[in-house]
């Protein structure tokens, strides 16, 4: 049978949040009188997460799940949904309610418009200032670098017309960030503003180290910026050097052997041994993406998936 609609959720540690989660789903997707498919990714929780989506299975024939092998990560496991998914359209969901399922329809009359992808952005967002402002600054940088120009990066309510879903599965990179692979690849996206929630159950997987982890991996993967930087800083700071050499052997030529300045060189070397030392770091995380391609491992690995079929 072919579905209209597949909404894939991650979750990952997620026991206080499932229940409520699908009271509210559900019945958004009812009222749509469309088909549709629910497929719960569990990503390797250690709580009693899995038990509850696998009783949803048993009690609903329009609930999935598949279960992971480990920890894989939020866009692992919803690569996973994606090679699953069965509908035309495919909506991305977090399991912690913080973007109220209510705005699906929004998301889908996007897409009954003829928009491939239809993104979206947290109004009102109720999350703590830092974490906010963190969160602007990499998505400025991150759009001013790999010219993808996602308002929101963050937001996870997403959707996904079936052959955007097709060709991100015919993907083979080992660190995907499905958002900006989505826009990539997207004839007619758009995006529209959805409510944001505090999370009232459970707490946010996303410290601010994972926060710097995700915008690494996603700036590495969409742009050689990074690297072009280092390049132009090298040969800006060689120059700079260069003319600084000259100026102190003229100066010891003209005045004579002093010790005055050398508390200044000592800065000096501190700096470009500081930017020796970024710039070692942001070549590392190129090579390190090259080892990962290479080493050709599985993204993710499903332990078992769960259907009615």
């Amino acid at each position: 049978m072919k579905l209209e609609i597949s909404v894939i959720i991650p979750v990952y540690n997620e026991e206080e949040s499932i229940e409520p989660l699908f009271a509210a789903l559900y019945p958004v997707l009812k009222s749509l009188g469309r088909s549709f498919e629910i497929i719960f990714v569990n990503d390797g929780s250690r709580d009693r997460s899995f038990a509850m989506l696998y009783d949803l299975h048993k009690a609903h024939a329009e609930v999935r799940v598949v279960d992971l092998n480990g920890n894989f990560g939020q866009h692992m496991a919803i690569m996973a949904g994606f090679e699953q998914a069965r509908g035309d359209k495919v909506i991305t969901l977090d399991a912690d309610l913080q973007n109220p399922p209510e705005s699906i329809p929004d998301i889908l009359a996007k897409m009954d418009e003829g928009h491939d992808v239809v993104g979206s952005y947290r109004m009102g967002r109720q999350d703590p200032l830092f974490r906010k402002v963190v969160s602007g600054m990499a998505n400025r940088l991150t759009n001013r670098m790999a010219r993808l120009d996602i308002r929101d990066y963050g937001c996870m309510l997403r959707g996904y017309d079936r052959r955007i879903v097709d060709i991100i599965n015919a993907s083979c990179e080992t660190t995907t960030f499905i958002p900006a692979l989505g826009r990539k690849f997207a004839v007619n996206s758009v995006e529209i503003p959805v409510p944001h929630r505090a999370r009232e159950k459970g707490v946010s997987k996303y410290g601010i180290a994972q926060l710097i982890r995700l915008n690494f991996d996603l700036m590495t993967s969409f742009t050689l910026a990074p690297l072009q930087m280092v390049t132009v800083s090298g040969m800006v700071i060689s120059v700079l050097s260069f003319v600084l050499v000259c100026y102190i052997m003229l100066r010891r030529l003209i005045v004579g052997p002093e010790v005055e300045g050398v508390f200044t060189l000592m800065g000096i070397q501190f700096l470009l041994t500081g930017i020796t030392l970024m710039s070692l770091g942001i070549t590392g995380e190129y090579v390190g993406r090259i080892y990962r391609e290479v080493s050709r491992r599985p993204r993710f690995v499903v332990k078992k998936t769960y259907d009615h079929e």
